[in-house]
């Protein structure tokens, strides 16, 4: 018997004509080796699925969460990292980022179609690749940060591969929920060094904001 096609809750030309926020990745390019469309991430940024394409970033001392709908088959992936902060709050400066760029995430999944319930997630990064951080590993603050918020919203982390010394590149389909991750054992490049550390001051001086409450 044929399974019934998975129907879309969003009419394509209200996403077409939709204002993108300004963390909504839209480097687009074709993978010949993986014969597919697919929507490269840099840091801060998140990438949304809706027919097929392929996400695909690299990270070192980021995380990147691969979050779905596994009955409609969209899904999206972000990347990011918590900033530096010797904040004693409850809720500290850098949860306010790791909630944001998780919710921004989710309720872009939500408006179009998703439903909570439905989500599952994988979980990459959290390398230890950049020098001069803090007491804590970056990285890994960023990983248990994201394992933590996942497992708090009841949405089943069904895979991840985080830690280690090495970068990582990531590629996600959301369509059938497949990951593709390798090591990059050589150093680390020095652009991906560049662009955490861009990435890493630009938190640094730029406040939260967005339509999100955080909590």
């Amino acid at each position: 018997m044929t399974a019934p096609a998975r129907k879309l809750l969003i009419d394509p030309e209200v996403l077409a004509t939709a204002p993108a926020p300004e963390c909504l990745a839209r480097h687009l390019f074709f993978d010949a080796a993986h014969k597919a469309v697919a929507i490269k991430l840099m840091p801060g940024e998140y990438g949304i699925s809706l027919s097929g394409q392929m996400l695909s970033t690299v990270l070192g001392s980021c995380v990147s969460a691969c979050i779905r709908d596994a009955r409609l088959g969209i899904g999206g992936m972000n990347h990011f990292m918590l900033p530096d902060t010797d904040s004693n709050e409850v809720v500290s400066v850098a949860a306010r980022y790791g909630v944001f760029a998780m919710e921004t995430l989710i309720n872009h999944l939500l408006k179009l179609g998703a439903r909570r319930q439905h989500l599952e997630a994988k979980v990459f990064g959290g390398g230890a690749v950049l020098e001069g951080m803090n007491h804590i590993n970056v990285g890994d603050r960023n990983a248990a940060f994201a394992l933590s918020y996942l497992r708090t919203e009841r949405i089943p982390i069904t895979g991840s591969d985080l830690g280690n010394v090495h970068p990582r590149k990531v590629l996600y389909f959301p369509d059938t929920g497949r990951v593709l991750m390798k090591f990059l054992k050589t150093n680390p490049p020095e652009s991906l060094r560049e662009q955490e550390r861009a990435y890493k001051r630009q938190l640094v001086q730029a406040p939260v904001s967005g339509d999100i409450e955080l909590f």
